[in-house]
């Protein structure tokens, strides 16, 4: 997969992972059933896609557990958000993971860089990270405009703070697949944290009972999710960053929201005030400084 070829594939699954956020709204079940839905039917998929180009499953390496567990912990934190707020609050709060990568992501030495294979630039990795610095400021500003005074009996704040949490985990298994797509197949390592995920929250939905039992209509849509939104979108995801950073994938996933809020503003009727539009607008512009870089 050429450079060119991997921003494509990131923005595609950035754009699916976009849409899964109104299945929050639409799905009416407690967001661990969602997500236990979700990533049952993404594992279904992918191991039928494995076994159709006859690559085996083979088995989950310790890695892969601890990321199907974070896996968990993200989706269900985002989907809370979805529903304690709307889906622009969630998807903004989302948006923020680049931050946490900047924290996570190893360290590059301050006095050169590669920026083309056998190219060497004195000084080049100290540049890149200004940029990170610059890309993370520009979101923290946004987040700010989005909610000026935190609360947590006020909706909007609550749905921020899940989408807080939910960057963070994003972030954490962004930079801990960046280290397995080097040595395994990307949809392998989906399936698995997709399994992973699903066993993780199979004890939660069952303490739920009769709140997580989906619907006839609650599967079509779980279907859709986890095959289209999920298995598809996770596995472009992961091969892009074959040929991009963790910190350029992260950022350019914060076009999210510009698919997410147009998405929700025509299907759901959710248009966001002005605040949030500066808000986002501030993230997006972030995400498209690191598309660009890239």
């Amino acid at each position: 997969m050429s450079p060119a070829s991997a921003l494509v594939a990131l923005h595609a699954a950035v754009a699916l992972f976009a849409f899964a956020a109104l299945f929050g709204k639409w799905i009416a079940l407690p967001a661990t059933a969602i997500v236990l839905g979700r990533t049952a039917f993404a594992a279904l998929a992918l191991a039928a896609t494995l076994r159709m180009r006859g690559r085996p499953a083979g088995r989950p390496t310790p890695a892969l557990v601890g990321n199907g567990a974070i896996l968990a912990l993200h989706w269900v934190s985002f989907f809370a958000a979805v529903q304690s707020a709307s889906v622009a609050v969630a998807l903004l709060g989302y948006a923020s993971f680049p931050l946490f990568v900047l924290l996570l992501e190893p360290r590059e030495a301050p006095g050169a860089g590669v920026i083309a294979p056998g190219v060497i630039v004195p000084g080049a990795a100290a540049s890149r990270a200004i940029g990170r610095y610059a890309t993370a400021a520009l979101v923290i500003a946004g987040l700010l405009l989005i909610v000026p005074a935190f609360s947590w009996s006020d909706r909007a704040s609550r749905g921020l703070l899940w989408g807080l949490v939910s960057g963070f985990s994003f972030a954490w298994l962004t930079v801990r697949n960046r280290a397995l797509v080097a040595d395994d197949v990307p949809a392998r390592i989906a399936l698995w944290q997709n399994t992973v995920a699903a066993a993780c929250l199979l004890p939660v939905a069952a303490l739920d009972g009769a709140r997580a039992l989906p619907s006839a209509g609650d599967l079509a849509l779980l279907a859709v999710l986890g095959i289209a939104c999920t298995a598809l979108a996770h596995t472009l995801f992961i091969a892009s960053m074959r040929r991009v950073s963790a910190h350029v994938a992260s950022v350019v996933a914060a076009l999210e929201p510009v698919y997410g809020i147009a998405l929700a503003a025509w299907l759901l009727g959710e248009v966001p005030d002005l605040r949030t539009q500066a808000g986002a607008a501030l993230i997006v512009a972030a995400a498209l400084v690191a598309s660009r870089r890239a």
